[in-house]
């Protein structure tokens, strides 16, 4: 495509969003939208939460309030929203463990995420990096899974915990490629990266955020990057769209997302001015440059492509689910 056809394009995507939302924004203005965030302060969820909820409050002309509620794998923030009225007032910031990977794998989780909400859109995306220790003799994910087969359950992979995304991504990948890992679960990501650098662990996957220090100090090796693009921090190491060595993992999308969802029933045009608000701030430069500080790029979806997506991943999940239960 053009640039010039590129830039019209986003132009008349904007001015459109542009107008819906100056239609709609009398119906909010007057009463608080409150976004549920089911972290504490401070962190990714939180940072996303307060971006666009400063630039929703403006847009649509009311209060917008960010409330953490966190634990229970986020069901806690879930149950909130599912609790307030169906009216675009009360929102809920999803993320991926909650969204997609518990539901395949959990079994106590008391909600369906299609059903129990209204999906208004995708607001984020995150990718993370695979590594391994410098003992390993390999500098490619290919010739990673080559020695790995060679030494079954010779490997431990680190992860943040029972049921974290890096878990689940890796058994995911074990699954795809027949190779056997040890799991040593730790607390977080940076226990992922102190193990696989000091050798106590051989593989982990971190987020982008968090393995970059140590794979430019050489402590780590880095194989690939999850999504379909090169991330900017690691701009020498390839993403699994674009490697070839192991074609069953190239279909694997980002690390995880950020959405906003409300209680099930929400009238349509109240979905669509949020929907069309949210894309037109994932278009502002201020919030990208925010965003790609903390290693997340702005996204933006469709309420139907927000719903779409996520019935693809709880079905992929649901897969790993077969072989990986957690209460």
């Amino acid at each position: 495509m053009k640039r010039s056809t590129l830039l019209g394009t986003v132009t008349t995507a904007f001015m459109a969003c542009t107008f819906a939302v100056a239609a709609a924004a009398q119906s909010f203005a007057g009463k608080p939208i409150k976004i549920v965030v089911g972290y504490l302060p401070g962190g990714g969820a939180d940072l996303i939460a307060r971006t666009y909820g400063e630039k929703l409050q403006a847009m649509l002309g009311t209060p917008v309030i960010v409330e953490n509620k966190p634990g229970a794998f986020e069901q806690l923030a879930a149950q909130a929203v599912l609790s307030s009225p169906a009216d675009g007032h009360t929102l809920w910031l999803g993320t991926t463990g909650a969204l997609t990977m518990g539901p395949g794998v959990r079994t106590n989780v008391p909600y369906d995420v299609i059903k129990s909400f209204t999906q208004v859109g995708k607001i984020g995306e995150v990718d993370a990096v695979f590594t391994i220790s410098n003992s390993i003799p390999a500098s490619s994910m290919a010739e990673f899974v080559a020695y790995a087969k060679k030494n079954p359950n010779k490997l431990n992979y680190a992860s943040a915990g029972v049921g974290s995304g890096n878990h689940l991504l890796t058994e995911y990948i074990m699954n795809l490629t027949g190779i056997s890992m040890v799991h040593v679960p730790y607390k977080g990501d940076v226990d992922v990266v102190r193990e696989v650098a000091t050798d106590n662990a051989q593989f982990g996957i971190p987020t982008i955020a968090t393995g970059t220090p140590w794979v430019k100090d050489g402590k780590l090796k880095a194989l690939v990057v999850t999504g379909k693009e090169r991330s900017k921090a690691l701009p020498n190491v390839p993403s699994l769209a674009e490697d070839d060595g192991v074609p069953a993992m190239k279909g694997y999308g980002v690390y995880a997302i950020y959405a906003l969802l409300g209680p099930a029933g929400m009238p349509p045009a109240t979905t669509k001015a949020l929907s069309d608000a949210i894309m037109k701030i994932s278009l502002m430069p201020d919030v990208s440059q925010k965003l790609e500080a903390a290693n997340v790029r702005a996204s933006a979806s469709s309420p139907d492509e927000l719903k779409q997506y996520l019935e693809r991943e709880i079905a992929r999940w649901k897969e790993v689910g077969k072989k990986v239960k957690i209460d």
